[in-house]
C-alpha cells in the first residue's frame, strides 16, 4: 500500500484527495516525498510507544488500548501528587490546580466585552431562572450580590438554550468594537451555590470546564465525575482553552480592526462556530481546496461530508499547544513533565490493529482521545476524532508550518475555505 492510501485509510476518505494534495502542494513548495515521511514518522513513533508499553505490532487492538488507558491513569496519579494532591470539588484546591494552569499557559491580555457591558445586557434581559435558583427578588440585587463572571458563567447551563440563544444572545448583534476592552483572561472556580445547579450540564457534556470566548474567562465548575483520570482531563482541558481563548480573542480584535461594520456578524459566526456549508464549485484551474473547520463535527456526526474533504482545524492546534505545554512543565511540576514526554507529538498518531476476531481497528495514540475515551470508557464508546483533525493539520503544516495554518485559519474563519 502506497502512502497517500494509508494516510486515506487512517483519515476515512479518498485516496484521490490525499494524491492530489501530494502533487498540487509539491508543485506549490518544491517538496516531495511528504506522504511518505508522514507515514513513516507515524510507523517510527507508534513503534516507538508500543516498545515503551512492552507491546508491540501483533498486539491486538484492545491490548494497545487497554495499555494506553492504564498509562493515563498512571499519569494523572503522578500530576495528583505534583499538584499537591488537589481535591477539585474544594474551592482552594481546585484554585491552586487553575494557577498552575495560567502559571504553565503565559496568557497574554485579551479583547472582551466590558464588564459595564455586559451588567447592560444582563438588565436588558434579566436570567429569571439564575435569579429563581439564588433567590434574589430581582436582576439589580442579582448584579449586587454576586460575580459578573459567575453569573455569565452560569448562563451557560442553568438558562434555557431556546431564551439563550434566541433572547439573550440576540442582544450581541447589536455589540460594536467600543464594547470591547483590553484585560487578563479569568480562570475561577465556581462558588458551591452553583454545583447543584450544573449537575445535568456536567453530566451531558462529560466534563465540569467551560469557557465564554466573549468574556475572556475558564470556569470549573466544582463536582466531578468520578472517574480515573479525572484531573488530567481537567488540566488538559483548562490548558486547552488558555490556548483557545487568545486564539478568538486575537479574531475579535483583528476584526474591530479591520471590518468595524461586520463586527458583530463575525462575532457571532465565531462564537456559533459556523462552518461552511455549501456547494464547493469544482476549482477551474488545478488548484487544491481547504476547509477550515472550527470545530468537531464527528461529535455530531462521525459521517459528515466535511471530515473527509481537505481541510485545517484551529482547535486540533489548541491541543497540540496544550501537549507541548504539559511537556515543558518540568520547572512548575518539580519532574512531572518528563513522564509526559510519551504523549509528545503523538496528536496526529494512530494506524490500524487487528481485533481479537481479526477485523481491523483504528487505534488513535492521541493524549486527548484517550482521556476522553476513559470517561466514556463504560459505555464502550472510543474517540477518535482529535487524532483525524490532527493529521489533516499535520499534512498542511508539513508543507507550509505551523503559522501559516494559523494565518490561513484566521484569514479565512468566516469565509469557510480556501484555495492553494
Amino acid at each position: 500500500m502506497q502512502s497517500y492510501e494509508k494516510i486515506a485509510r487512517i483519515l476515512r476518505t479518498d485516496k484521490d484527495n490525499i494524491r492530489n494534495i501530494e502533487e498540487r502542494l509539491g508543485v506549490l513548495t518544491g517538496k516531495k516525498g511528504v506522504m511518505d515521511k508522514i507515514a513513516e514518522d507515524n510507523e517510527q513513533m507508534i513503534d516507538n510507544r508500543l516498545d515503551a508499553m512492552g507491546l508491540n505490532r501483533q498486539s491486538a487492538a484492545k491490548e494497545v488500548y487497554d495499555t494506553l488507558i492504564k498509562r493515563i491513569e498512571a499519569d494523572n496519579y503522578l500530576l495528583f501528587e505534583a499538584l499537591s494532591r488537589p481535591i477539585i470539588t474544594e474551592m482552594a484546591s481546585s484554585n491552586h490546580v487553575l494557577g498552575v494552569a495560567k502559571e504553565i499557559a503565559k496568557c497574554p491580555k485579551g479583547f472582551f466585552i466590558k464588564k459595564e457591558k455586559a451588567v447592560e445586557l444582563l438588565e436588558s434581559q434579566p436570567p429569571k431562572t439564575i435569579i429563581e435558583a439564588l433567590g434574589y427578588k430581582d436582576v439589580k440585587e442579582l448584579i449586587n450580590k454576586e460575580d459578573i463572571f459567575g453569573i455569565y458563567s452560569a448562563l451557560r447551563f442553568l438558562e434555557d438554550k431556546d431564551w439563550l440563544n434566541n433572547i439573550f444572545f440576540k442582544q450581541y448583534e447589536n455589540l460594536t468594537p467600543d464594547d470591547f476592552e483590553e484585560r487578563e483572561i479569568i480562570v475561577k472556580t465556581l462558588d458551591y451555590k452553583w454545583a447543584s445547579a450544573a449537575q445535568s450540564f456536567v453530566k451531558k457534556k462529560h466534563h465540569n470546564i467551560s469557557h465564554l470566548k466573549e468574556m475572556g474567562v475558564v470556569f470549573v465548575i466544582p463536582v466531578t465525575l468520578g472517574i480515573s483520570g479525572e484531573l488530567l482531563r481537567t488540566f488538559a482541558l483548562v490548558l486547552h482553552y488558555l490556548n483557545e481563548v487568545p486564539f478568538y480573542s486575537s479574531l475579535f480584535k483583528m476584526f474591530a480592526e479591520s471590518d468595524r461594520d461586520n463586527f458583530s456578524n463575525n462575532l457571532i459566526s465565531l462564537l456559533r462556530g459556523d462552518v461552511f456549508d455549501g456547494q464547493l464549485s469544482p476549482s477551474t484551474t488545478d488548484k487544491s481546496q481547504w476547509l477550515v473547520i472550527q470545530r468537531y463535527l464527528a461529535k455530531d456526526d462521525e459521517n459528515d461530508w466535511r471530515l473527509f474533504f481537505p481541510h485545517i482545524n484551529p482547535e486540533a492546534l489548541h491541543w497540540e499547544r496544550m501537549e507541548r505545554m504539559l511537556a515543558q512543565t518540568t520547572d512548575i511540576l518539580d519532574g512531572f513533565a518528563v513522564n509526559l514526554a510519551f504523549w509528545q507529538n503523538l496528536n496526529w498518531v494512530g494506524d490500524y490493529f487487528k481485533s481479537d476476531t481479526g477485523i481491523d481497528i483504528l487505534v488513535s495514540f492521541n493524549l486527548v482521545d484517550t482521556v476522553m475515551s476513559l470517561v466514556k470508557e463504560k459505555e464502550m464508546v472510543k474517540y477518535l476524532y482529535h487524532h483525524e483533525e490532527s493529521l489533516w493539520n499535520k499534512i498542511f503544516i508539513e508543507y507550509f508550518g505551523v503559522e501559516k495554518l494559523e494565518e490561513y485559519a484566521k484569514k479565512n474563519i468566516i469565509k469557510g475555505w480556501f484555495e492553494l
